[in-house]
């Protein structure tokens, strides 16, 4: 094994790593309770959090959320929602536009599990429609949020321009308008003033539609605001309910941009030395299937190597420089901090579970599929 920065006391550490091939991931049950646990004491009231299951994608995980309290959450793909459905998640918010094929499938999972409460997005009135004609046909009525833009540009209707959307989805029979929802993931300022004064800016946009409808139609909405980033700013705001996702394994990425957010690292990947080129270059099993590969190099922080530095990558291979190669052996594990967790977590079938430096159970990443049963 490597003789240099592995300690076995540090926290990562797994006594019986040798018995579980590489590349793998792995979850520190004690580190993602925590975690909920921090989040829980973030808010005045646990029934403002909404968290967004797409950075965990595991049934398990999710139902330590529920243990600790969370009732609602939110996902982004029918397969997310399926799970909450079936480990007694009560409401459910698909934070995604069910075009196409996609609404039919919800229909159906509604009709599966008529104990849950779910609802899903639309910004424009053809999808509104859509969604009404499908939901009619399954002689069921399907809750609607508004998505909003507040600056984001990825999907969303600008709040000023959403009153005669709210209007057109409450001439339908089969939809009913429940709330607005607006991700403000572009904010990431580390500035903790300027992330609240740019999150200020945008909710105000979201409380202003809130109020025209309310005063126009009597429609009180409920009010789904933020991700990670922007979640500290929301959780003193009146009847907002907050939707961090990463926070519950938290990446590299993450801890540098906001360090004033509590949340320690929680998964890991590990891989090992399969390859000693020359003095200063070595090569790992951890390539492109399994870490997020969207962003520039390094993708991966080595814990027990904080001296290796990622210089090429390919499917199958993560090849590194090192300080000085001799500290190396052929088979040695390194763990590593993925910069990107929620994607990494998407490339693995199945997570091993850490507690008490052994690996304890195997967690299906169930949520990764594209689809389960519906």
């Amino acid at each position: 094994m490597m003789h240099t920065n592995g300690s076995a006391e540090a926290w990562y550490f797994v006594d019986d790593i040798n018995n579980t091939d590489s590349p793998a991931l792995l979850l520190y049950k004690e580190r993602v309770k925590e975690n909920i646990r921090l989040a829980k004491d973030m808010v005045k009231d646990v029934s403002i959090l909404r968290p967004h299951v797409k950075t965990n994608k595991t049934a398990e995980v999710c139902s330590m959320m529920l243990e600790e309290g969370i009732t609602k959450f939110k996902c982004a793909t029918i397969a997310e929602a399926e799970m909450l459905a079936t480990v007694g998640a009560p409401d459910v918010l698909l934070a995604y536009q069910p075009v196409g094929p996609k609404a039919e499938r919800l229909a159906n999972l509604i009709k599966a599990y008529p104990a849950v409460h779910f609802a899903c997005l639309t910004d424009n009135e053809a999808t509104a429609k859509h969604i009404n004609d499908v939901a009619e046909a399954h002689g069921i009525v399907i809750n609607i949020f508004i998505d909003l833009n507040t600056g984001m540009n990825r999907t969303g209707i600008v709040p000023a321009k959403a009153l005669p959307l709210a209007a057109f989805i409450l001439s339908l029979k089969n939809i009913t308008l429940v709330g607005l929802h607006g991700y403000d993931g572009h904010i990431r300022d580390t500035d903790t003033t300027i992330r609240q004064q740019k999150s200020d800016g945008g909710f105000q946009q979201v409380a202003a539609l809130h109020q025209k409808i309310a005063a126009t139609y009597q429609r009180s909405l409920k009010l789904v605001m933020g991700g990670t980033p922007t979640f500290p700013t929301h959780t003193g705001r009146q009847n907002v309910e907050c939707s961090p996702g990463t926070f519950v394994f938290t990446d590299w990425g993450y801890k540098q941009s906001f360090p004033d957010e509590p949340f320690d690292f929680a998964a890991l990947v590990i891989t090992r030395v399969i390859s000693i080129i020359d003095e200063h270059i070595i090569c790992t099993d951890l390539g492109h299937k399994a870490v997020a590969a969207e962003n520039p190099l390094p993708r991966v922080h080595f814990l027990n190597a904080p001296d290796a530095v990622p210089i090429g990558q390919s499917e199958e291979h993560l090849v590194l420089r090192v300080p000085d190669v001799s500290l190396y052996n052929m088979g040695d594990v390194l763990y590593g901090v993925p910069v990107h967790i929620c994607p990494t977590v998407a490339l693995y079938d199945k997570a091993y579970v850490v507690e008490n430096k052994k690996i304890t159970a195997q967690w299906e990443v169930v949520a990764r599929k594209r689809s389960i049963n519906f």
